[in-house]
């Protein structure tokens, strides 16, 4: 690796290290809570995907969909329907739970 590539590097953050200096921001932070069940469900979505070892593509040819609508869902583009999670969860062989948690 040549010079001006290591000292490029010097001066990239990690995505941990970006989120800790936004979270000193209250506005961020407010934001952040108010949109966390959405990253919360976002997280889960790709993370069953991934287990089960399936592209988007194969996701959107089980729920009979398309791979542009997956992709929209796991970027937080798109605000799914409970019969779209349903489906999501039968594809992925799955059960869908929804709770509310008192504060």
């Amino acid at each position: 690796m040549n010079k001006s590539k290591k000292s490029l590097r010097k001066n990239w953050t990690t995505w941990d290290e970006h989120k800790k200096e936004l979270m000193k921001d209250p506005k961020v932070v407010e934001a952040y809570q108010e949109f966390q069940p959405e990253f919360a469900i976002i997280k889960k979505i790709i993370e069953a995907r991934i287990n089960k070892g399936i592209t988007q593509k194969k996701l959107a040819q089980k729920m009979k969909t398309k791979q542009s609508a997956i992709s929209r869902l796991e970027s937080g583009t798109a605000n799914p329907s409970l019969s779209l999670l349903k489906r999501l969860a039968e594809a992925l062989n799955a059960r869908l739970e929804i709770r509310l948690i008192p504060k």
